[in-house]
């Protein structure tokens, strides 16, 4: 199932994505979720941010091509940084260049979404509080990282954290191809087989230290390859068996 947001004459409501069509659902995919009977062809709506989570948690260096792009070791932890809600968008939503950096770098990541409350989850009970998983772009403005000698300013500008477009329920996450594009040239490439922490792990270590709420979410690190974009640019963010998340990058 790919599980959207989407916008159909001024309501905001949930759907399932099928083929080029988004069929209306009742409630939430958190909760009780059923088969509504309205369909809405996609030239029609507005996809928005599949997800509303309380918090974003984004996971450091975590493949392994990318660990040695860096020139660093594989972590026995993961890092752990938080975007703010506020970075928040969805599919085709502009990325906004700030006026405070000099660098904004595009990240492609897989990213998890909960389904249910936990704490404390072993590895081996992780998916059992997944609903599915997601496109996210871990966009960073790279100067201001490297002065200020942490990430929270540099990962939490508003348009920050694009996401979408849909939440899928059915892939392996552990074994998916990851893509990004800029201006349609293919600038990162690899397979989420090639994380040094797969996603039941993920799940597990972050449990330990908070509660995870159902909506929230964990982007579980990027590949190779990641690099700068600037105003007029697009960037988009190729999950397979999730689909494509697309956006322009303005200064205003």
């Amino acid at each position: 199932m790919k599980i959207v947001r989407f916008k159909a004459g001024g309501k905001t409501q949930y759907g399932a994505l099928e083929g080029h069509r988004v069929v209306e659902y009742a409630g939430t995919p958190y909760g009780t979720f059923r088969k509504a009977r309205k369909t809405y062809p996609l030239g029609q709506i507005v996809l928005l941010a599949p997800v509303l989570p309380s918090k974003v948690i984004v996971v450091g260096p975590n493949y392994r091509d990318h660990v040695g792009d860096i020139g660093s070791a594989a972590p026995e932890e993961p890092t752990m940084f938080f975007k703010p809600i506020s970075a928040l968008c969805g599919p085709d939503d502009p990325i906004v260049f700030p006026p405070q950096a000099a660098r904004v770098d595009y990240e492609a990541a897989l990213a998890i979404v909960m389904r249910k409350r936990c704490r404390h989850v072993p590895a081996e009970r992780a998916r059992e509080y997944v609903l599915g998983y997601t496109c996210l772009n871990d966009v960073t403005a790279r100067d201001l990282e490297a002065r200020d000698g942490q990430p929270s300013r540099a990962k939490g500008f508003d348009t920050f954290c694009p996401v979408g477009p849909c939440v899928t329920t059915d892939i392996d996450p552990n074994g998916v191809d990851i893509e990004s594009y800029l201006n349609g040239e293919k600038k990162q490439s690899s397979n989420t087989k090639h994380m040094v922490l797969p996603v039941e792990d993920l799940v597990a270590r972050v449990s330990t230290v908070m509660t995870l709420l159902p909506g929230d979410v964990i982007a579980t690190g990027t590949p190779a390859g990641s690099g700068p974009m600037q105003p007029g640019d697009k960037v988009e963010v190729r999950i397979e068996g999730i689909g494509s998340l697309k956006n322009p990058v303005i200064r205003i």
